[in-house]
């Protein structure tokens, strides 16, 4: 079986968002991964010190077929650093995964299905 790591922006850290019907969603797309055969988890990180050992424990689990980063990280200036550190973590702590980039919380499948 294919696997996907999905990484995500907390929705608890993004102020004046509903967190619980954003985590609902992200929930509802990890279970469509499941429903294409490919093993998937997902880790959401905040902008702060906890991101980088959270993100390298999630991709030293496994090793995965293919990283998925979330557009919330990517399309978000000011979470540039937080993007730049991903990408390189992906590098150095799971060089065998693809990495693919979605463009919201419900394409994360078919950004992975590109890879796959």
């Amino acid at each position: 079986m294919t696997s996907a790591l999905v990484v995500g922006y907390d929705p608890q850290a993004i102020p004046g968002v509903d967190g619980d019907a954003l985590r609902a969603a992200l929930d509802a797309e990890l279970a469509r991964f499941g429903a294409h055969g490919i093993d998937a988890s997902m880790t959401l990180i905040a902008f702060d010190a906890s991101a980088e050992p959270a993100l390298v424990e999630s991709l030293t689990k496994q090793p995965w077929d293919v990283v998925v980063v979330g557009g919330g990280i990517r399309k978000t200036e000011q979470l540039l650093p937080l993007f730049e550190q991903i990408v390189n973590l992906i590098r150095r702590h799971a060089p065998q995964a693809a990495i693919a980039f979605n463009t919201g919380g419900g394409d994360s499948v078919e950004a992975a299905q590109r890879w796959l």
